[in-house]
């Protein structure tokens, strides 16, 4: 079997399954299992590492978008190379990978067309789904149902706990800075999973660009910054933008040091299977001591800006 992953997220799912030995090809984003770094690179992007920052980001992607439709590039050569018979990839979203279409055009041109999954999870359940789909294409449909049983267990245990609590805090899920986006898809069901109320994002559907006075509106207790695609350090370049941002420091969350930087490259925007890893740094965000044991799991996926803007372990 000869495989190629065109967003993150397959690659981690296929690193789950124990198929990396049949992974021929990656997307340039794809960095985990660390394996991948070993593999051919099929993808490209013109400001991918390039440090931008968030309203550069922003104004490049829409303005790409307009003229080209596509912010990425498909090594075809190299594809072809590759003899793929399995192609994951998504239409889920133009800003997270090469277009589905062209993708499947491509395949199609193949002498050998191979097997284009495509993933479009739009919540938690779609995501365990999309395991199974590519685990039965890779032919280890078995495989498949193991993982996702391990991942509801988990799941199942954190909502458990988070029932415990009757505190529900106001929580807000940021997946970008300038200009502002709220989370959508999975994210708003993540919080309410870990005993938190969303009240910007929306569970389904996409995530959306929201005015900041929307923010200051909804007064969140707890903020998680988890930026598309950015890292801790990344996000922590673009933090001074909310910092000076109207309104900052009468929030609760700034208030009373809750607001944490997350990194959303590995979580929160992957929908694989660590998005169960980050549904528990979700819930020790939102409840310290009902789930101590997630910073000494994940040391370094969050960080805690205090209540004067100083940066800590969280």
């Amino acid at each position: 079997m000869r495989v190629v992953s065109l967003l993150p997220a397959a690659t981690e799912i296929v690193g789950a399954l124990g198929m990396m030995d049949s992974l021929v090809g990656v997307s340039h984003e794809c960095d985990y299992p660390a394996a991948a770094n070993e593999k051919p690179r099929v993808t490209h992007c013109a400001i991918h590492q390039k440090h931008l920052p968030s309203a550069e980001v922003d104004r490049w992607v829409r303005e790409t978008l307009a003229a080209t439709g596509s912010l990425y590039t498909l090594d075809e050569a190299l594809l072809r190379g590759l003899r793929p018979e399995v192609i994951v990839t998504q239409r889920l979203c133009d800003v997270c990978a090469v277009g589905y279409g062209s993708v499947s055009a491509f395949a199609q041109s193949l002498p050998a067309p191979p097997h284009v999954v495509n993933l479009e999870p739009a919540g938690l359940a779609d995501i365990l789904e999309d395991i199974r789909k590519v685990a039965a294409a890779l032919g280890v449909a078995e495989r498949g149902e193991a993982v996702v049983s391990a991942l509801q267990a988990r799941i199942e245990q954190v909502r458990a706990r988070a029932r415990k609590t009757s505190d529900r805090p106001r929580c807000f899920l940021m997946e970008w800075i300038d200009p502002p986006f709220c989370s959508g898809h999975w994210g708003p069901e993540l919080v309410e999973m870990a005993g938190g109320e969303e009240t910007l994002g929306k569970k389904g559907e996409a995530s959306r660009r929201i005015l900041w006075e929307s923010v200051r509106e909804a007064q969140p207790e707890v903020l998680l910054v988890a930026c598309c695609g950015c890292t801790v350090a990344r996000t922590l370049d673009d933090l001074p933008c909310l910092q000076r941002a109207a309104g900052w420091e009468g929030l609760p969350a700034v208030r009373s040091g809750q607001v944490y930087v997350v990194d959303g490259s590995a979580y929160f925007s992957r929908p694989g299977p660590r998005i169960v890893d980050s549904l528990e740094i979700l819930a020790a965000c939102l409840h310290p001591a009902q789930f101590p044991e997630a910073r000494a799991r994940y040391p370094d996926a969050v960080v805690r800006v205090a209540a004067g803007g100083q940066v800590a372990a969280w």
